[in-house]
């Protein structure tokens, strides 16, 4: 008789579905007076643009319920304009009402997001009428999705600092020690606040402690940032990962022998890509100062291993097919997220169409591919290294084929555009401190 050692919650299409929309003619009954139509651009910065409950209703009685933005909109940085984006169009932000929350951080206030489109139809790739915009990021992340239906999770580490220049964390503390979460401290206060906001939301939140460095954790007078290594001199830290399951709709259920073809293929056209994507999730110079051997942030080889956290790629709960994903460590803070996920998710989903094999193997340790040979990490399959910079990113990401055809060229060169912006302005300052104090204020 075969044991069954599973274990974990598990999170699959069978046992996922989205929390419920709030209804448009309930706004008012509940208080809400204020909402934030809300969008993140090429740089990840979190944009909104507050509309009171009155004209948002009566927006709701029109035929595609929008705002009006300059397409030149997606090229700031600050105040300052990309190469080519040019003062020039405009595009609608059209109000997807399946998103419609409560804003339970602000009084009276719900937020909803949407999809950029053409204020009227253009002619598609396919000949065909369309009002769809290809540089909409969540637009993209969506297309993807409805080719490759899978669960993901997000695990998001911040840092808590009660000063930005110089900057400090708000303490000091061990890896989930108590004395990262004092009952009473403030620290302890915005936590708590931050996770019950979450939950009245809808988000699923599973849990939250104290990181491994100063003021770092998951999940008034103090400053939060998702900036890199921030103490990057003494502390290991990674600021985001992702969690990937792979379940077969249709296929065959998993088992504790091994991973099945779907979840093999998956992370083998991941790995394969992987070099290429680190532009879009490791956008910034700073993300860099994690891509290095020893600091338990994925390491620099293109590799897998089971429960290693320096590779890039953690297979975690290997034995329990309801709970086993996958660890992407290869993401930080500062990506926007519906980009980073869509070339992840196209990238293993491909694969899996293409019946790809899984040839790099496993290195669950004891060596971390840093430590290997070059003749053992040949054994296992491991030839290629992550970018190790910021211009080195770009140049695989500019070659991909699968960023050309996932983003398109419009969104590829708009993308590139602006990043470079971005690396201009986070990096114009002289001195070190002064470039991380103006890293941790934009992040």
């Amino acid at each position: 008789m075969s044991l069954d050692y599973s274990h974990g919650v598990q999170y699959a299409p069978s046992t996922v579905s989205a929390a419920p929309a709030l209804k448009a003619e309930d706004l008012e009954d509940l208080g809400i007076a204020y909402v934030r139509l809300t969008w993140i651009d090429l740089t990840s910065v979190i944009r909104y643009r507050v509309i009171p409950i009155a004209y948002f209703l009566k927006m709701l009685k029109s035929q595609r319920p929008s705002i009006a933005m300059v397409k030149c909109a997606f090229g700031l940085v600050y105040l300052n304009m990309a190469e080519d984006f040019l003062p020039m169009g405009e595009y609608l932000y059209v109000i997807d009402l399946s998103t419609l929350r409560l804003c339970p951080y602000e009084e009276g206030t719900a937020s909803v997001m949407g999809w950029f489109q053409e204020k009227a139809p253009v002619t598609g790739a396919d000949g065909q009428p369309t009002v769809e915009v290809g540089v909409c990021p969540r637009g993209t992340l969506r297309r993807v999705v409805e080719q490759a239906r899978k669960d993901a999770a997000v695990e998001y580490l911040f840092i808590l600092l009660k000063s930005t220049n110089p900057v400090q964390a708000v303490n000091y503390h061990h890896w989930s020690a108590s004395g990262g979460l004092p009952s009473g401290a403030i620290e302890t206060k915005v936590l708590r606040e931050i996770t019950d906001s979450l939950i009245k939301a809808g988000v699923d939140v599973t849990m939250y402690h104290a990181e491994a460095a100063p003021g770092q954790y998951e999940v008034h007078g103090l400053r939060a940032t998702f900036a890199p290594r921030v103490l990057h001199e003494q502390y290991r830290v990674a600021p985001a990962h992702v969690h990937v399951s792979v379940h077969p709709i249709n296929g065959p259920k998993k088992t504790a022998n091994g991973l099945s073809f779907a979840e093999s293929s998956f992370i083998a056209g991941v790995l394969k890509e992987l070099p290429s994507m680190a532009a879009v999730t490791l956008p910034t110079p700073s993300s860099y100062k994690r891509v290095v051997d020893g600091v338990w942030s994925g390491g620099t080889y293109v590799c897998w291993g089971t429960e290693n956290r320096e590779a890039p790629i953690r297979l975690t709960n290997p034995k329990s097919p309801s709970s086993r994903n996958f660890e992407l460590r290869f993401l930080d803070g500062t990506c926007n997220p519906y980009l980073a996920l869509a070339l992840v998710l196209a990238s293993g989903s491909t694969a899996i169409m293409n019946q790809e094999t899984l040839t790099l193997v496993d290195c669950p340790g004891p060596l971390t591919a840093a430590q290997m040979s070059a003749e053992e990490r040949e054994a296992h399959g491991i030839t290629d290294r992550l970018p190790l910079n910021w211009e080195s990113a770009r140049e695989l990401f500019a070659s991909s084929e699968i960023a050309g055809k996932i983003f398109g060229k419009e969104l590829k060169d708009q993308y590139l555009s602006v990043n470079k912006l971005l690396r201009n302005c986070l990096e114009q300052d002289k001195q070190e401190s002064e470039k991380l104090t103006r890293m941790v204020e934009f992040y």
